[in-house]
């Protein structure tokens, strides 16, 4: 279905100045536990001109949702989505993500950058740098994507059959049918950083509304379901494969080999955010960020990257 989105390379406006506008992000950030965590994380991202969408799952104990409230009501560009029941592998994370971004163009004109985080994730660099990152790249989408068919054929079924989400759980009972037609199936990861364009084509355009009627019904679309519909508009265009997240993985927690590497994997790349710090990651790993929080990123050819990525993926 390639039809046509509208897609245009916004470019950077000029302050008065001369220089550019820096642009400013609206943070939409899933939280369900560990309020400590998520504090942390809000502390070092909040700013007084931004905007920042809070979901609590319907799912988090009644003195978790009271804490992070009562810490949030004195930040008056905070606001606070109705929670939903989020239920793992089904449709309600895409609609809860959709329904932010709706709230969030509602919210205010003045935001340019959408970027989904969960409560336990971590900036890697300071606000500035990831504001001036986003300035120089404006007009630019950041998310992982494959062809689901050539690279991953073993999670076809996942949008082959027909899925029902329960109300806690993926209903056992499923069926074959048939995929979109016209349309080439996409799978990544489920965190991005997308345009303001973006937010209001993905919340207001009728054909968007076909994906979300066939996606309903199929497994993990938290990890296919924006890829697959960025990637059969014009939209295609201006993604680029990286969601800027580092992702730590809890063999990095036990091994010093596993962390030294893991920070050699991050000096050789512009990662924005680290995933999954909630859960004691190693001093040296703590340290590293420290040290590097206020450094500026490490230059790295995009274009470059992807095509070496490519010829990875065909070899």
């Amino acid at each position: 279905m390639q039809e046509h989105s509208g897609a245009i390379l916004a470019q950077p406006k000029e302050s008065v100045s001369g220089s550019l506008r820096q642009v400013r992000i609206a943070y939409f950030i899933m939280i369900h536990h560990k309020p400590a965590v998520f504090k942390e994380l809000f502390e070092k991202i909040y700013t007084r001109d931004q905007f920042y969408l809070i979901h609590i799952d319907r799912k988090a104990k009644a003195e978790i949702t009271e804490e992070i409230q009562n810490y949030l009501v004195r930040f008056p560009n905070v606001y606070i989505l109705e929670s939903v029941n989020i239920v793992s592998g089904g449709f309600s994370m895409i609609q809860t993500e959709l329904n932010a971004m709706e709230y969030l163009l509602n919210a205010s004109v003045e935001w340019d950058y959408f970027i989904n985080l969960s409560g336990e994730d971590s900036p890697l660099k300071s606000q500035q740098i990831i504001r001036q990152f986003l300035t120089v790249n404006k007009g630019r989408n950041y998310i992982f994507y494959y062809d689901q068919k050539f690279y991953r054929p073993d999670t076809l079924q996942r949008i082959q059959n027909h899925f029902t989400e329960l109300t806690h759980k993926i209903s056992s009972y499923v069926y074959r049918r048939e995929f979109m037609k016209g349309v080439v199936p996409y799978i990544g990861g489920k965190w991005f950083m997308f345009t303001r364009e973006t937010c209001v084509f993905l919340t207001n355009n009728k054909s968007v509304m076909d994906f979300e009627d066939y996606y309903l019904h199929t497994l993990l679309p938290a990890e296919s379901f924006f890829q697959t519909v960025l990637m059969n508009t014009d939209f295609s265009d201006i993604i680029v494969n990286d969601d800027k997240r580092a992702v730590l993985e809890k063999t990095f927690f036990s091994r010093d080999v596993y962390t030294d590497q893991f920070i050699e994997s991050l000096k050789a790349g512009n990662h924005l955010f680290i995933r999954k710090m909630g859960s004691q990651p190693h001093q040296n790993l703590i340290s590293y960020i420290e040290n590097t929080y206020l450094l500026p990123l490490t230059e790295v050819n995009e274009i470059e990257r992807e095509l070496k990525k490519h010829d990875r993926q065909n070899n």
